[in-house]
């Protein structure tokens, strides 16, 4: 972390671990040789580089939770959060996917799936050999997930799937999804059933690709299900679990998302520190205005909290501990904050700053779906009112 802080009340150490002290410098040179070159040319096409998460499975990026024995590194969620905060500040987009790959699809067969499952696909997922993807949104259905319209029919040993998923991250490259489908009746929580389902698969494919504001080089697209007969080995846990699995997949999802957030701020407000002691006017760098002075102050602070936020999830989340309350705090947060730094960012850099030869243009870009993807920032609020207001 960046500061040294005392210990709250439920025991974090702020002490960066030789683990996260390791995984940052790792990283920032892994950014400095294969992304930064490419980064703005993988934006503007929209390129989702395949190579460089091929890269990232070799240094146990794409497996961080994973225990060893699945051929992942074994990583708690502390490490995690350092991992993707300093991908995070160098490109959104590879560290939105790299969350993306092991919270979700990689996550949910890790905490649900059998031991055949698991030694089945983590390998391939922690080594990136395989991408993941991770299939719950629709297009009518994104914060009201019990509405899915995404079904699937048993047939004998097999169920028949049928619907289309949105906004779904690798959705045309993943090698395998974690699909949510209705098993049920519409709006009951336990007729929702989690399949593992292969690329390949008959009557599986990719859609239309999405044409995104921000975190281009994370590729966004639709998954298609016509008539999939996916075999009753693929289910993850029981029939009718899918829902209160996906919701406490999402519940570790939101810390990556914050991690991330965390990331594009860091990234953010590094930029303008450097640039404001190196840009000159009137005579002198503009650190030395107050207006400007107090623009970093005020990014700074909010960092920190954030991080804390982030971190006190992190925290509970590697405890076992309910956490729905403290990871919606860290999202929510973390997420705005992230907005707000690289907008003042933006400002700080003046013209420059709405041009793509400067860094902070694409922060600012990137930020926004952070407060959007994996729950909006007004589904963050309603998550913490209800658990404050329970009884």
């Amino acid at each position: 972390m960046s500061g040294q802080l005392l210990d709250s009340q439920i025991g974090m150490s702020f002490q960066m671990s030789e683990n996260q002290q390791m995984i940052a410098d790792m990283i920032r040179k892994f950014g400095k040789d294969h992304i930064l070159p490419k980064m703005m040319e993988w934006d503007e096409s929209q390129e989702f580089p395949v190579e460089v998460f091929k890269k990232l499975g070799e240094l146990g990026l794409m497996g961080v939770l994973v225990p060893t024995e699945y051929g992942g590194s074994g990583f708690s969620y502390t490490e995690y959060v350092t991992a993707i905060t300093e991908l995070g500040s160098i490109c959104g987009s590879i560290a939105l996917s790299m969350a993306a790959h092991n919270s979700l699809c990689t996550g949910h067969i890790l905490a649900f799936g059998n031991e055949e499952q698991k030694k089945k696909y983590l390998p391939k997922l922690a080594s990136a050999e395989w991408i993941g993807a991770w299939g719950l949104t629709e297009a009518n259905t994104g914060s009201d997930a019990m509405r899915m319209k995404c079904v699937a029919k048993k047939e004998g040993d097999y169920w028949v799937l049928n619907g289309t998923k949105n906004w779904i991250t690798h959705g045309i490259t993943g090698n395998v999804a974690v699909v949510l489908a209705r098993t049920g009746e519409l709006l009951d929580s336990h007729g929702i059933t989690a399949f593992i389902v292969e690329r390949g698969t008959p009557g599986f494919k990719g859609g239309k690709k999405e044409n995104k504001l921000g975190m281009r080089a994370s590729e966004t697209a639709e998954l298609i299900f016509e008539d999939c007969k996916i075999h009753k080995s693929q289910v993850l846990g029981n029939i009718g679990d899918g829902f209160v699995q996906a919701m406490k997949v999402l519940d570790g999802g939101r810390i990556s998302i914050a991690a991330l957030s965390l990331g594009i701020a860091k990234g953010a407000l590094n930029a303008s520190i450097k640039y404001a002691k190196e840009r000159q006017q009137f005579g002198q760098p503009i650190a030395n205005f107050q207006a400007i002075a107090f623009k970093i102050a005020d990014m700074a602070t909010e960092y920190e909290a954030a991080e804390l936020l982030t971190f006190q999830a992190a925290d509970l989340k590697n405890k076992g501990k309910k956490m729905t309350k403290e990871s919606a705090f860290a999202k929510y947060y973390a997420s705005e904050v992230a907005v707000k730094v690289s907008t003042e960012a933006v400002q700080i850099f003046g013209g420059y700053g709405y041009t793509k030869d400067f860094p902070v243009e694409k922060f600012y870009r990137d930020s926004k779906l952070c407060t959007i993807g994996e729950g909006t920032s007004e589904i963050q609020k309603l998550v913490i009112a209800r658990e404050l207001l329970k009884d």
